[in-house]
């Protein structure tokens, strides 16, 4: 480095703990411990959940349409706009969630044992 001087650290010994970081004196650790539970539902759950909402999801614009055009008073068009473009950003998600899917499949199809 410097004409052959290369300074030595003692990072280890240099650290200082406080009564935080260690939990002395009763006090409880100041460390972040997991947040998340580990009880969540399982990819099977997940995918049922979110298949069932894009039924809905899909048809909400037919029915609301359905209703405007029976004369309604309680829909307005634009509820059925709204419906539609949610209909439709749904459908996006769920096209890029099936793509995702099939190339993680691909990826782990790929490994090598």
């Amino acid at each position: 480095m410097f004409n052959g001087f290369y300074p030595r650290y003692e990072l280890a010994g240099r650290i200082e703990h406080t009564k935080l970081d260690s939990g002395l004196y009763g006090m409880p650790p100041a460390r972040v411990g997991r947040v998340e539970t580990t009880s969540s539902p399982d990819f099977k759950q997940v995918m049922s959940g979110l298949i069932e909402n894009f039924n809905q999801e899909l048809n909400a614009p037919d029915n609301l349409l359905k209703d405007a055009m029976s004369g309604n008073n309680n829909v307005d068009i634009h509820d059925v706009m709204t419906a539609m473009a949610k209909s439709e950003i749904s459908v996006n998600v769920a096209t890029q969630l099936v793509g995702k899917v099939i190339q993680a499949y691909d990826r782990v199809m790929q490994i090598q044992i």
